[in-house]
């Protein structure tokens, strides 16, 4: 992990998917879980969804609330 992923999390959207336009950082645990359970994609975005997830089930998404007030 890269320090300039979390502040990414807070600023891309999803670009597909139930939660198009939804900041990854807002995508809820179930959805993150199914990446999880079946494969993340490829690339910036998978790698980024991992992140996300283990953020998420590690209880650790407050780290991103000062990220959001920049």
């Amino acid at each position: 992990m890269e320090p300039e992923d979390l502040r990414t999390l807070v600023t891309w959207h999803m670009p597909f998917g139930t939660y198009k336009g939804v900041l990854l950082a807002d995508l809820p645990g179930p959805y993150l879980g199914w990446f999880a359970q079946h494969g993340f994609p490829d690339g910036d975005l998978g790698r980024l969804l991992a992140l996300m997830y283990e953020i998420h089930h590690n209880g650790l998404r407050d780290l991103l609330t000062p990220l959001r007030q920049r």
